[in-house]
């Protein structure tokens, strides 16, 4: 091309065309420089390019073909012609190239990532995945091979490693259109807090209405802790989440109403029945296993959507839209049970809870429920990065007792599954003295 600068600026013309899309300026450009030197390599090579791009023609693969053999030493040539060769089906043609193409230029991430890709194609699992940590390996924030090795991993069953690599993908610039909820998360995930906390203090200045920010931006930072979760923050996140919620919990194996029914089943004899209140009761999860215990099954919640997919399981006696607090404060000596799974995971400071629910139970009546446990701390509660409290065991008793409640049963469990980590939690019951 050099010899000639004439064909040389009409190629540049030719390939900044194909670039921009115009193809048939292009595709006429190539064909011009070809018809005046019928072996020029680069006109030879996008020529198959563009022919690849609109048709799939065969002609395309062969004139890529004749590109290579004259000019050999091109290695994103190969790379393209890999590309083609995968687009086609020839995946093990294709890995050949591929591994040509790294041998001439081994430090470019991008033919070690389509090589990946080629070998997960044809069930080569392990192959794969050591390519693809080459390619991360060569370039950490190549958001392609980040996202290929999270989803070689998830399908393997690896969520927790697999979670790592999608939002190290996810955070890479640019962030701009990006949902600030989900980078929010990507950065949590990653221990990355000051700018998890920097995302939600964005999206604050942008909505300084919306509680959901102000909420993760204090779980965040560890600054101006509130001692319990907003209204306005239970009241937007579940009606917004209400329509998957039962969904998104199974795919987190997600077992507080099944630790509450093992801890009743200690302490409860058979076919005793009481005048039950599922506080916060949500979808009714917990109400499908307080229902045999239940002379009469109440629930509460803050969120008229979830209330809405309770009422369709046709369990309740009543539901209620209330702020749990002030409910149990106007229900004096009014219940049996009171049960709440993953509902204290809401509140911090637990004394104004354990008081009321003890003003609101009868004499010698059932208090159960779950919280998320704190094994580092035993003295107190913390707002977790991901917007839920945590208590410690001692705090907890220690809130139980000087609110008139004799503990009956503390059990471990886990929770839920997030991000792959199991969630360690307890299932507590006591009974008002």
């Amino acid at each position: 091309m050099e010899a000639n600068p004439d064909l040389a600026e009409a190629f540049q013309v030719a390939f900044d065309s194909h670039c921009a899309g115009e193809l048939e300026q292009a595709e006429a450009l190539y064909r011009m420089i070809l018809d005046v030197d019928p072996g020029q390599p680069d006109a030879l090579h996008f020529l198959g390019v563009l022919l690849h791009q609109r048709d799939g023609h065969d002609s395309a693969l062969e004139m890529i073909r004749q590109s290579i053999a004259l000019a050999p030493g091109q290695a994103d040539w190969h790379n393209n012609l890999g590309n083609i060769l995968t687009a086609r089906g020839e995946l093990e043609q294709a890995a050949a190239v591929f591994s040509q193409a790294i041998a001439l230029k081994p430090h470019d991430a991008l033919p070690w990532n389509n090589l990946g890709a080629v070998q997960q194609q044809l069930g080569q699992l392990e192959a794969a995945e050591r390519t693809f940590r080459q390619a991360i390996a060569i370039s950490p924030i190549f958001a392609d091979a980040l996202n290929n090795l999270g989803n070689l991993l998830d399908a393997q069953g690896h969520e927790l490693e697999a979670a790592e690599y999608f939002c190290r993908a996810y955070v890479l610039e640019p962030t701009q259109g990006k949902q600030k909820s989900m980078l929010g998360v990507a950065y949590y995930r990653l221990g990355r807090y000051a700018e998890a906390a920097e995302v939600y203090r964005q999206w604050l200045l942008e909505e300084p209405d919306n509680p959901v920010p102000a909420h993760f931006l204090a779980a965040s930072s560890g600054t101006n802790i509130p001692d319990r979760a907003s209204n306005a923050y239970i009241e937007k996140t579940f009606d917004e989440f209400a329509a998957r919620f039962d969904e998104h919990l199974a795919q987190l194996a997600y077992r507080g109403p099944e630790m509450i029914a093992q801890a009743l089943a200690r302490i409860m004899p058979p076919g005793r029945q009481l005048n039950t209140l599922d506080a916060g009761c949500g979808t009714g999860l917990c109400g499908m296993v307080l229902a045999p215990y239940a002379s009469r099954l109440t629930g509460v919640d803050l969120s008229a959507q979830m209330l809405e997919a309770a009422r369709q399981r046709n369990i309740y006696y009543v539901l209620e839209k209330a702020d749990l607090m002030p409910y149990l404060q106007a229900h004096a000596d009014s219940f049996e049970l009171i049960a709440a799974a993953d509902t204290l995971i809401y509140f911090g400071d637990l004394n104004p809870l354990f008081a009321a629910a003890h003003g609101a139970l009868q004499q010698d009546g059932l208090l159960a429920f779950t919280i998320e446990h704190d094994s580092e701390r035993h003295d107190g509660f913390s707002l977790n990065p991901n917007g839920r409290y945590s208590h410690g065991r001692d705090y907890l008793e220690a809130a139980l007792r000087a609110h008139g409640f004799n503990i009956l049963g503390v059990m471990p469990g886990v929770l839920r599954i997030e991000f792959g980590t199991p969630v360690h939690g307890l299932a507590v019951t006591a009974r008002k003295r």
